[in-house]
């Protein structure tokens, strides 16, 4: 593809990486003679593994954060079988390059957490949480100055539940906030503070603070913030750093805190330009000027009722032997939840879930994103009894089934499960976490994770 014109825009030019559903270019424009930098996605690969509103998500988002260090969209374009991202051209390079050589020196360090802050700062209060911060999406231009990248994972304010958090589980372990991987809500801000206190940890001392070759033994680090700083980073920034890396997000210091910290603010020049957007709302127009054309519109036509997507690091939390509950929660506490796996069409999953409520007498309502509301006819010990059943789509015929209590008394709660609807859902159900798996279903579980594992990052500098 090298040489090649596009768009009658662009000439295209090496190859500067690549994924399993997209390649980045570099490319000048013809007329202007400028260089950028082209992602190039694979239309077909995307509709085929319902990516279409991540994609959405993704320009939306970059249209919404214009900021000096931020990496620029410029515009989006599309054919029949490719979506095209024209952005701005980092040369420098990736943070984690300079990292990998070793530690840097305070100020340096310091410059790049300003700048990273900054950026940080301005997305949340564009509604836009990055979700996915880490010094290989951290770039450098020309100037060394730092550029933040790749929202691929990041979340709007509008993508809250009720509840007002987050709910997907997402981003690269080693610099995940504990309460996502507690998998029970968080606010984005939040865990995007804690990512930027593991940025700032690793430029400093070289490594990460929280590093086992045990991955659930990461996980336990990680949720009782057990770190230890080298002798080489100051006092000054210890406090900092352990101030950032509180495992209460309730407690954890904001950005406006960090702002306002004496250390933060050494050597700091005059606020950076914060560029304006024209339209906030301009996001998902964008998305459909770049694929007006109607054969290629009914192509990506995304069904508001399917099932959730579950990446790598949602098998790996969800899946029988990686319960991270037991991490963070009381021990004693009674269970609250079931999931069970099922080979069975999604369709097939919500028509025995029906059944079963119909002959269970509960109120049953239907909500989009594969989430089924279950609710009594009786008032209980501590009210009605009511459930949520969550379906996640791992593949088209491979589901997760999360079951759990939102109102009534636990006890009741599990008697129903035990007695009714667990053995109302055999036809369906492949096996319940934490039960041994059939002879035969637990290889194919374990050739599921291994065909999806390469896929989750959780390489250690």
């Amino acid at each position: 593809m090298e040489g090649g014109i596009l768009m009658q825009s662009y000439e295209l030019g090496k190859l500067l990486g690549q994924g399993t559903f997209a390649k980045v270019y570099h490319a000048r424009n013809i007329e202007t003679g400028m260089s950028v930098a082209i992602k190039i996605i694979d239309k077909e690969k995307i509709v085929k593994v319902g990516m279409i509103d991540q994609i959405k998500r993704e320009i939306s988002v970059m249209k919404l954060v214009r900021h000096p260090n931020i990496v620029e969209l410029y515009e989006v374009m599309a054919s029949k079988t490719k979506i095209y991202f024209v952005m701005e051209y980092v040369k420098g390079g990736e943070l984690f390059n300079k990292v990998a050589r070793g530690k840097l020196k305070e100020d340096a360090a310091r410059k790049y957490f300003q700048q990273l802050i900054s950026a940080v700062d301005f997305c949340h209060s564009r509604g836009v949480y990055h979700r996915d911060l880490k010094p290989e999406n951290l770039l450098l231009d020309e100037n060394g100055n730092l550029k933040v990248s790749d929202f691929g994972l990041s979340a709007l304010a509008e993508s809250k539940r009720q509840d007002g958090l987050l709910h997907t589980t997402c981003g690269t372990p080693a610099y995940v906030a504990p309460e996502v991987i507690n998998r029970r809500g968080y606010d984005g801000s939040k865990a995007d503070i804690w990512s930027c206190g593991v940025i700032l940890f690793v430029l400093l001392a070289g490594h990460l603070p929280f590093h086992d070759s045990n991955l659930m033994e990461m996980y336990r680090k990680i949720g009782n913030a057990e770190f230890k700083c080298p002798n080489w980073i100051s006092p000054d920034v210890r406090k900092l750093i352990s101030k950032i890396l509180d495992p209460n997000p309730k407690t954890r210091i904001s950005i406006s805190k960090i702002m306002q910290n004496s250390w933060f603010r050494k050597g700091l020049k005059s606020k950076a330009t914060k560029t304006a957007v024209d339209d906030s709302m301009n996001g998902y127009m964008d998305v459909k000027e770049a694929i007006t054309d109607a054969d290629a519109m009914s192509d990506m036509k995304v069904e508001l009722a399917k099932p959730v997507n579950l990446n790598a690091f949602d098998i790996i939390s969800l899946s029988a032997g990686f319960d991270l509950s037991g991490l963070f929660e009381d021990n004693n506490d009674q269970k609250k939840e079931f999931k069970f796996t099922s080979n069975q069409p999604a369709d097939t999953i919500i028509s025995k879930l029906e059944e079963l409520a119909k002959r269970l007498k509960l109120k049953l309502m239907k909500k989009n994103g594969g989430l089924l509301k279950f609710e009594g006819s009786k008032e209980g010990r501590k009210g009605v009894l009511s459930m949520d059943a969550e379906i996640y789509e791992v593949t088209p015929n491979f589901h997760l089934v999360e079951m759990k209590k939102s109102n009534g008394d636990t006890l009741e709660y599990q008697k129903v499960m035990k007695q009714d609807i667990r053995p109302s859902l055999k036809d369906i159900v492949w096996t319940w976490q934490g039960d041994e798996p059939r002879i035969g279903a637990q290889q194919q579980q374990l050739e599921l994770q291994s065909s999806l594992v390469p896929d989750l990052e959780i390489q250690l500098p």
